[in-house]
């Protein structure tokens, strides 16, 4: 009796600090909507600065978000278990995605307003369109967060956000095809060992499309419906996407298509760039009866990059996405069992983009997470001998 009271005082107080604990990136969330207003603020600092600035997207994504990241360094702080339930339910993390889709089309059209009406040479219109591009990109990314959710709301505009980037195809694979077949040679959204970013761009982007018709084709069968029908959610974000070129070239000219062909192409590959970076070289395996089990932790690359975490929506935290998909980001948390990142996903990105920097930085950090046992990667066949050639009798150290 004499221990009880203390112990219920300490349970107490720890409960108290749970029910008063606090994000200390609250206000820091609203950062994200910086890229889809990369065309206002790329309009304002190339009529006041310097033409070059026309691509301030791409200088924010791959110039000024991984130096920040550099010098702000990872931040593994989260919510305790007690308060997920409440941030997930404070509506005020869901108005920065409900905010970011109108805000990604009002840039878009005042970017092919500027492209059609602006004073601008080709090289600083090529700067215009990789911004717009970026802002594609991470659009993809909102509808990746907004298409997880249940709300009728959150879904509508996920097809919505990918249109920009006719990408809506992603929006069925993503969540039927790569969830369920993430870090398996089956999945064409999971990068294996010793496969460069451009081997893997080919591979994921028309195995993503194939697996997602084939995906949404089976669904509306088993309903009794065909593939060409208005409940077909790729033919819906698809025909978004149609609208948008007949606006386009109804108010701008058809000197904006290739334009458009640009900005589309660039939020794709930047998609794909990440998909490279989080899944790379880690493999689920099956088990004696040939079945994979529950999608842990160390399946994904975890990143804590405070900066990047931002700007993406705790994407980074891809660990806990796949554990838990339905979690909003707000919420996502840092996974120690998962395989860390060096880096932000913006400087992996650029990294990847040259392939032996890339094996060098990342290969010997898959081989240390399966302790050098090569049978536990995710190798890519045209590869295999090469690997098992160099790594087939390396041992991981530490």
């Amino acid at each position: 009796m004499h221990h009880t009271k203390p112990r219920a005082e300490v349970e107490d107080r720890g409960m108290s600090d749970t029910r008063t604990w606090k994000d200390p990136k609250r206000h820091l969330w609203p950062l994200c909507l910086l890229v889809p207003a990369g065309p206002f603020i790329a309009c304002l600092l190339a009529n006041s600065v310097s033409g070059l600035l026309w691509g301030f997207g791409g200088y924010l994504l791959l110039v000024v978000v991984p130096l920040l990241d550099l010098i702000r360094g990872p931040d593994r702080a989260g919510p305790p278990d007690d308060a997920v339930r409440t941030l997930s339910a404070d509506r005020y993390y869901r108005w920065c995605t409900y905010i970011f889709v109108p805000l990604q089309y009002a840039g878009l059209f005042f970017g092919f307003w500027c492209l059609a009406f602006a004073d601008m040479t080709r090289g600083e219109r090529v700067g215009l369109s990789i911004t717009v591009g970026m802002s594609a990109a991470i659009g993809i990314n909102a509808a990746h967060e907004l298409g997880h959710k249940r709300e009728k709301l959150e879904q509508g505009l996920a097809k919505i956000a990918l249109a920009q980037s006719v990408y809506g195809h992603f929006y069925v694979e993503h969540n039927v095809g790569h969830h369920v077949k993430v870090a398996t040679p089956a999945d064409p959204a999971s990068a294996r060992f010793g496969e460069s970013l451009f081997a893997f761009y080919p591979r994921a982007l028309y195995g993503g499309l194939v697996s997602g018709i084939e995906l949404e084709t089976a669904r509306l069968h088993r309903q009794g419906h065909r593939f060409w029908n208005w409940r077909n959610t790729i033919l819906q974000s698809w025909s978004v996407s149609v609208a948008i070129v007949v606006v386009i070239v109804a108010a701008f000219g058809w000197a904006m298509l290739p334009y458009f062909a640009l900005q589309a192409v660039i939020g794709m590959l930047v998609l794909e760039a990440v998909n490279y970076i989080e899944h790379y070289g880690l493999l689920r395996i099956p088990t004696a009866e040939g079945r994979l089990g529950k999608v842990r932790p160390e399946h994904s690359w975890n990143g804590d990059h405070l900066v990047s975490n931002v700007v993406l929506l705790n994407l980074q935290r891809h660990s806990d996405h796949h554990a838990r998909a339905a979690r909003r980001y707000q919420a996502l948390r840092s996974c120690s069992e998962a395989p860390q990142l060096p880096a932000g996903y913006a400087m992996m990105v650029v990294l990847a983009f040259f392939p032996p920097l890339w094996r060098k930085v990342m290969d010997p950090r898959v081989l240390s997470h399966y302790n050098g046992d090569l049978s536990r990667v995710n190798v890519h066949p045209p590869k295999a001998d090469k690997i098992e050639q160099r790594y087939g009798g390396a041992s991981a150290e530490g």
